[in-house]
Formats: structure tokens, C-alpha cells, sequence
């Protein structure tokens, strides 16, 4: 459920664009094919790398041209929808159906697009303790996913263009129900664009720029929650309860730098060291030790008109119980409401492997 939010923004930023009749609407239209593998990116989920995966990729955009001022100072990206279908060519892992949010970025006269696509995809043969017991990369239908595409354009004819180079696609459902090993696809991509209006032609606007932003030292409270579940199949999914405190000092007109703390009530920990104790008792847990957890972090926040993405390092600094390992991190998108209320939606994990979704609300003082 990690992208759910991030999607909401985009139909938001998308269908709002749209409605205003002094900026342009130019479509471009675009579908590719992939075929590639999945990466072995834990050993666990070996058993499952069998074939090659492929698919489509389908997706419609909207160009900009600097009528708000983000638009120019990040080279005026595109946003839109993806829709993926991806066959793993596996009866285990099943096929995927996904929809997303997506922005355009690109490079080098425009001749190179990333796109970075964040949505949910729907599995069609998650685990299942008696008929899919092999399937541990996911526990649930619903799935996060995110793709990334890296393409090179050539323009054809008239609105025609060629696109080909690599795609990414990871599919996860956070811990919110396990098994959660996810999987990685890594493939090649070519395919079609059809720029709709392609008569039409539009300036890019340069605004007058806002200047460099300056402020004081700012100073932030969070308070986060939702439900994850441990890596132990049908141990049952429990609330947590995050506090967050950072200062965060900007350094521009769209970055800040962050250093703070975080205290985690983390309740599936509990249940966790409780199983330890009676069930391995070679691991000597204590069933009393504590499953709270602090820790501090340094990080970056993007902004983006009243959108930014966060990114976060931390260390425990108070670790009683050994749960992968003393540092962790945080990413995702938060949204701004006035000057001081803020709402986020991230992700935190240990490397690679996810411990849960966070909702979250904030005051920015």
C-alpha cells in the first residue's frame, strides 16, 4: 500500500492540470514491450527464478511547458499513468497487473527519458499455505510496485517515435503480510510513441525564478502508524506507533537537509520475542526484553511545489532485540497543506528488506 498516496497525488496534480483552459494539453501516447529475468537479490527466492519473465508497458502522458515554476527548474517532465502487465512465466509467482502514477524525466536535448512510476499491482497466485506453498515472494494480491524506465528516443514521423533501453519493476507488499521476499525484474524494453496534436506546437515558459529560499532552522513533529507483520507466516498482523523530532535546514529554493530522532513501538517486535523464547530456545531471548527501539537520522527532503520526497539514513542508538541489523532507512513523498501541516507516506527498511508502510501526520514549526 506504499504507493497508494503517491498515486492520489498524481491523479491530483494530473486531472488538475488539466482542468485549467490557459495551459496547453499535449498527450503522447506510448506502449513497449520487455522481456527479461528476475534478479536473485535474496537466496530465498532462488527456487523461483525459472524462466524469463516479459510484458507490456502502456502509458499516456501530459507535457509540460513552465506554466508553474517546478516545471522549468526540473526541465519540464511529463506527468501521467502506467499500466503494466507482467508474465512471470513461473505457476508459481503467477502474473501481475499494475497501475500507476508516473513523471517523465529527461536528458541529454531530450533525446533520453526516465520515467518513475509508483503505484499498486495485483498478483494473481500469492502464498498459499496449502495450494501455493512455495510462492514465498508474496503473501497478498495486493502488492506495491514501483518501475523504472530508461529509454532512448527517436523521432520517426510526423508524431511517431522509437523508444528502446531498460526497464525496472519491483514488487513488494511492505510486510504488511508475509511472506514478503518480493522480486526484481531487470529487462530490456522497445516500443512506440504517438504524440497526439503533434501540429500543434508550444514555447517552453522560463518564469521569473522565486530566488534562493532562506529560512531559519525549522523544527518538526510526526506522528506515524499503521500494521506490518514479522517474516513468521500466520503470526498475525499488529499496529505500531512511531514518534518522530527533526530540524531540518534549507539549503535552496527545493532542498533541506534533516537530522533527528525516532522512537519506535513497534508491536509485532513484541510478539516476535515472545515467539523466539519458547520456540528456539539455542537463540536465548529473553521474553521480557524490550521491543521498543530508538534511533537517530540524517536525511534530504526534495520539494516540489507542495509535494517533496524524503529520504532518511538512521542508526539505533537503543537496539535491545537484534532485528536486521542496527541501521535503517526511509523513503517517500509528503504533502503539505498550508505552511506547517504536512501528511507522508514512506516506507521503512533495512536495505533492501521492508519492515512497513508508514502513514503519517506532521507539524513543520
Amino acid at each position: 500500500m506504499r504507493y497508494l498516496l503517491c498515486l492520489i497525488f498524481a491523479l491530483i496534480s494530473f486531472f488538475g492540470i488539466s482542468q485549467s483552459r490557459e495551459v496547453p494539453k499535449k498527450f503522447v501516447l506510448d506502449a513497449h514491450q520487455f522481456y527479461g529475468s528476475i534478479l536473485l537479490h535474496n537466496p530465498d527466492i532462488s527456487h523461483l527464478i525459472t524462466e524469463h519473465p516479459g510484458g507490456f508497458i502502456l502509458g499516456v502522458s501530459r507535457k509540460t511547458y513552465g506554466d508553474k515554476e517546478w516545471e522549468a527548474d526540473f526541465g519540464y517532465p511529463d506527468t501521467g499513468f502506467t499500466f503494466v502487465y507482467q508474465n512471470t512465466n513461473n505457476a508459481t509467482l503467477g502474473e501481475h497487473f499494475g497501475l500507476y502514477g508516473h513523471y517523465n524525466f529527461y536528458f541529454f536535448n531530450r533525446k533520453v527519458q526516465l520515467r518513475v512510476a509508483q503505484g499498486l499491482a495485483y498478483n494473481t497466485n500469492p502464498y498459499d499455505k496449502n495450494e501455493n506453498f512455495r510462492n514465498n515472494a508474496y503473501g497478498s494480491h495486493i502488492l506495491s510496485s514501483t518501475t523504472l524506465m530508461f529509454n532512448y528516443h527517436q523521432k520517426i514521423v510526423s508524431g511517431l517515435g522509437l523508444d528502446a533501453g531498460l526497464a525496472f519493476i519491483h514488487y513488494s507488499n511492505a510486510n504488511f503480510k508475509a511472506p514478503n521476499t518480493s522480486t526484481n525484474t531487470f529487462a530490456l524494453n522497445f516500443g512506440l510513441t504517438y504524440e497526439l496534436d503533434n501540429d500543434t506546437t508550444y514555447e517552453y515558459l522560463h518564469p521569473e525564478s522565486t530566488g534562493i529560499t532562506t529560512e531559519p532552522i525549522r523544527y518538526n513533529l510526526v506522528l506515524r502508524g499503521g500494521a506490518n507483520e514479522s517474516d513468521v507466516i500466520n503470526m498475525g498482523r499488529y499496529g505500531f506507533v512511531i514518534v518522530s523530532a527533526y530540524a531540518d535546514k534549507r539549503l535552496g529554493k527545493r532542498s533541506a537537509i534533516q537530522l533527528g530522532t525516532d522512537v519506535f513501538f513497534s508491536n509485532f517486535l513484541k510478539e516476535l520475542i515472545r515467539y523466539q523464547s519458547i520456540s528456539f530456545p539455542e537463540l536465548d531471548v529473553d521474553p521480557d526484553t524490550d521491543y521498543k527501539r530508538v534511533g537517530v537520522f540524517l536525511g534530504h527532503e526534495l520539494f516540489v511545489n507542495k509535494m517533496s520526497v524524503v529520504a532518511q539514513l538512521g542508526y539505533y542508538v537503543y537496539y535491545p532485540f537484534d532485528f536486521e541489523g542496527r541501521m535503517y532507512n526511509r523513503i517517500g513523498m509528503k504533502r503539505y497543506f498550508g505552511d506547517r501541516i504536512f501528511g507522508a507516506l514512506t516506507l521503512k527498511s533495512h536495505g533492501a528488506k521492508a519492515e512497513a508502510v508508514e502513514f503519517g501526520i506532521g507539524v513543520r514549526l
